[in-house]
């Protein structure tokens, strides 16, 4: 979980990646650096990140079995919401 600001998107293939400033972090399973590209399946139900909006985001870490990829995952249930100070006393209890 972790609070990013959207700076660019780009649709690749069947995803779309989101370039994302990590403004701070919340719980934290794996390490992230301070800029991220976060991918978002087609699949996905969610809203569309917008460029220069701040979120809350909870993603997950996804590397597959020959360990050659590894990346930021909005999964079909992940969370993403706008960011307000309420939401993130929420992620912090």
């Amino acid at each position: 979980v972790f609070h990013g600001l959207i700076l660019a998107r780009a649709e690749v293939g069947q995803e779309t990646r989101y370039e994302v400033q990590v403004k701070g972090r919340y719980r934290q399973r794996f390490p992230l650096v301070s800029r991220e590209y976060l991918w978002v399946p087609s699949t996905c139900g969610c809203p569309a990140l917008l460029p220069g909006t701040e979120y809350l985001l909870m993603a997950k870490r996804h590397v597959n079995h020959e360990h050659t990829l590894n990346r930021l995952l909005l999964p079909e249930h992940g969370y993403a919401r706008p960011w307000t100070p309420r939401q993130a006393r929420l992620a912090r209890e």
